[in-house]
């Protein structure tokens, strides 16, 4: 039987709440952590699902077909 990847649920939730904003910057202020960790953690569970969540513009974030899918399914959980 395959192993499931394990996917971080820090991960999740921070993704879940940049995702609500679509600003790294706003999600730092709610969860009270930099922009850029914030960036680190996105980029981390980008990897981790092997699939990107953002499109990333120097001025504009927005969700991928499978960020949108994926903010879908998580954000009634968290």
């Amino acid at each position: 039987m395959p192993s499931k990847p394990k996917i971080s649920l820090r991960g999740l939730r921070t993704f879940s709440i940049a995702a609500r904003y679509l600003s790294f910057r706003a999600a730092g202020e709610e969860l009270f952590i930099t922009a850029s960790a914030v960036s680190h953690q996105i980029k981390s569970l980008e990897d981790e699902l092997g699939k990107l969540l953002f499109d990333r513009n120097s001025r504009e974030l927005s969700l991928t077909e499978t960020g949108r899918s994926l903010y879908e399914e998580v954000s009634p959980l968290i």
